[in-house]
């Protein structure tokens, strides 16, 4: 019965997944066909044995997409390629596993990477990566793979995406700053004086922003008192961003802003969406804009206003003169073998192929002359074919090789000119500020992976609601005790077990 169920999970899935694609049934993967293998020879993929490869949820049928069949061509591997549900996707996972369905490769993201080694349903990949895997070993470089041990052994290939790079940055309207002879602001307080003159002589919102998330709060300002990453090394100590005095002064900051009418009253409300129409639109001077939302934003504001010039404000200094950036880091995925796998060494052998240098560009940014072109040193991709073949192809990634992803991955912002300009610029702006979080690396801590969403929330609304004013900063301590009842306290000492036991000799 449990198999029976198991088994439907992915009806509707995939059925959804055909008619996202407007395909039919979905084909076979060539198993007759003869293709060259990853190391550059001939081989059948019948010769092979079909890999069952377990992926996350996506609005299209893999089974059907141009990468999958290019895999298949470059490895000689068959594959039949399956999706966790959009909804309830780590219970489906727990019934596959309980029933032991004979997966070759999961998938997994951090949570249920932990969940599924801690509990032995994982095969340990130390030997069979030395063994079989030397694209692998390659490619993963060894600070990764401390992200996917579990009590000293490998679990997981580690998939760290497209290397460090800041998405976020305040722009400001750069024809007012002129109209009004203002000079761009450099600190909290510049910032201050520039936001009041935008609402007295220019009767805007000076600064609007969103409720989405606790990065669209954070960022630039934030770093100005210290808040950037999560957790902090107090004396070799890990202490949260909510315990600090930081974090303090930063509401108590955005609160006078807000009291003020020099933050946008509607703040508690705005989405992300709502943010850039204003300013886009013209009703406000500033907001914090994102380089993958930069052509959408800039092409409304031209639209609107021809003559609108628009600068990125310099990340802002303490009071120390200092500039200091947040990028997130670390591992994101993990490709697992399960324990009850039929095919273990050719899994093994598979990601391997999927790896060596010449397939694995071809798999990222597709045929140079085909999907992507090099020009300076650079990659850059060819329309429409670039889009058309390998939209979706990040949800093939298996690892990453790490040194040269990030060059290739840069193909995908040079897809528009603003895009890249956005990206590049911000990028610039950040050299030699960034700071990354002390967890970046970790492997998944239970309490930290337990708690951390609902503290999220939990802070989100709190921090949401001390800029607004409609609970006072006196009552920080109280959200404190709350904070750290809710998990806070439990996280916080799960973190620090980890972090001083890795520096342990």
């Amino acid at each position: 019965m449990i198999r029976k169920m198991a088994k439907l999970v992915f009806v509707p899935v995939l059925a959804v997944a055909v008619a996202a694609c407007g395909g039919n049934e979905p084909e076979g993967q060539g198993a007759g066909s003869s293709s060259p293998s990853a190391s550059g020879g001939a081989s059948s993929p019948s010769s092979k044995p079909e890999l069952r490869v377990l992926m996350q949820y996506s609005a299209f049928d893999p089974n059907q997409e141009y990468t999958a069949k290019v895999i298949t061509e470059k490895t000689g591997y068959p594959v039949n390629y399956e999706m966790l549900p959009a909804e309830n996707a780590d219970e489906a996972l727990n019934l596959l596993v309980l029933n032991e369905e004979p997966y070759d490769v999961m998938k997994l993201n951090a949570a249920q990477f932990y969940n599924l080694a801690s509990s032995g349903a994982l095969e340990p990949l130390d030997d069979l990566v030395q063994q079989l895997g030397p694209n692998i070993r390659q490619a993963i470089a060894p600070a990764s793979w401390e992200s996917a041990k579990i009590d000293g052994k490998i679990y997981g290939i580690p998939e760290t995406g497209a290397g460090i790079a800041i998405s976020e940055e305040l722009v400001v309207r750069q024809d007012w700053l002129d109209e009004l002879g203002l000079s761009m602001p450099t600190n909290t307080d510049e910032l201050y004086e520039v936001l009041k003159a935008f609402k007295e002589k220019k009767n805007v919102i000076p600064l609007t922003g969103s409720k989405d998330a606790i990065s669209s709060l954070l960022g630039d300002i934030a770093a100005t008192f210290g808040v950037t990453t999560d957790w902090t090394d107090v004396n070799g100590t890990l202490v949260h961003q909510v315990e600090t005095q930081g974090m303090r002064d930063f509401l108590t900051y955005m609160n006078k802003l807000y009291s003020e009418g020099l933050l946008d009253i509607e703040l508690p409300l705005n989405t992300n969406a709502k943010a850039i129409e204003k300013f886009s639109g013209g009703q406000a001077a500033m907001f914090k804009i994102a380089w993958y939302n930069s052509p959408a934003t800039i092409n409304a504001l031209t639209e609107n206003f021809p003559d609108a010039r628009v600068s990125l404000v310099p990340f802002l200094k303490d009071k120390e003169g200092k500039a200091t950036v947040y990028a997130q880091s670390g591992t994101t995925w993990y490709a697992v073998v399960p324990k009850f796998a039929k095919n273990k060494e050719d899994a093994i052998k598979f990601l391997d192929a999927k790896l060596q240098k010449d397939v694995f560009i071809e798999l990222a940014i597709g045929k140079e002359g085909v999907h992507h072109e090099v020009k300076d040193g650079a990659y850059y991709p060819i329309l429409p074919a670039f889009n058309d073949d390998l939209n979706n192809a990040s949800a093939f990634m298996t690892g990453v090789d790490e040194t040269n992803y990030p060059a290739y991955w840069q193909a995908r912002v040079r897809k528009d000119p603003i895009l890249q300009s956005y990206f590049e610029k911000i990028q610039a702006n950040a050299e030699g500020l960034i700071v990354t979080d002390p967890l970046a690396l970790a492997p998944p801590i239970p309490e930290v992976a337990k708690n951390k969403l609902n503290l999220m929330q939990l802070q989100l609304d709190y921090m949401i609601n001390f800029i607004a004013g409609t609970e006072p900063m006196s009552n920080y301590d109280a959200f404190l005790e709350r904070w750290r009842e809710q998990g806070g306290a439990e996280m916080t000492e799960g973190a620090n077990n980890w972090y001083k036991s890795s520096k342990s000799p």
